[in-house]
């Protein structure tokens, strides 16, 4: 499976094309308000308005699935992003990142950059997979990276080159 083809939706519930993100590097986030790794959020957006002119792009998806910490709707969350963080980079429906219920997306995510000693499980929230222009996984950062320890990688796919 490729990552551009997987299905995703807006908080609405509206289709959310990752085809038309082809050409791009993104940074796919599970995120939580509730976490002590919320703060993040604001480091993620730093990211994205210094680079995105380059063609990045950070994508996050809330998730309830670590202590329940993001318990109120993608809608909700959305808002709060954006009074609490100054959130501009797109946030998308509520997933599931494990178990039978994970979404297609973050299954690809996982199989194709397993976390320490292989397992494919995602430990926490924000977990990070920072994927190329064509849609392969590049490298995934644990919940602890932020954006100091992202931007490197981050530039080097920026940088490589890209086959349209």
């Amino acid at each position: 499976m490729h990552i551009h083809d997987i299905d995703c939706q807006t908080p609405a519930g509206d289709p959310f094309n990752l085809l038309a993100l082809r050409g791009q590097v993104l940074l796919v986030v599970n995120v939580a308000s509730r976490c002590g790794f919320t703060p993040q959020l604001k480091e993620l957006e730093g990211l994205y308005r210094r680079y995105r002119d380059r063609g990045f792009m950070v994508l996050g998806f809330p998730c309830n699935q670590f202590a329940h910490q993001s318990p109120e709707s993608a809608r909700a969350f959305c808002a709060f992003g954006e009074q609490e963080f100054g959130v501009t980079f797109p946030l998308l429906e509520k997933v599931q990142v494990n178990g039978a219920g994970a979404h297609p997306l973050f299954l690809e995510l996982r199989r194709q950059a397993p976390g320490v000693l292989g397992t494919t499980m995602i430990k926490w929230n924000f977990t990070k997979f920072l994927v190329g222009r064509e849609g392969q996984v590049i490298r995934r950062f644990g919940p602890r990276d932020g954006a100091r320890a992202i931007r490197t990688a981050l530039e080097e796919a920026l940088d490589a080159p890209f086959s349209a």
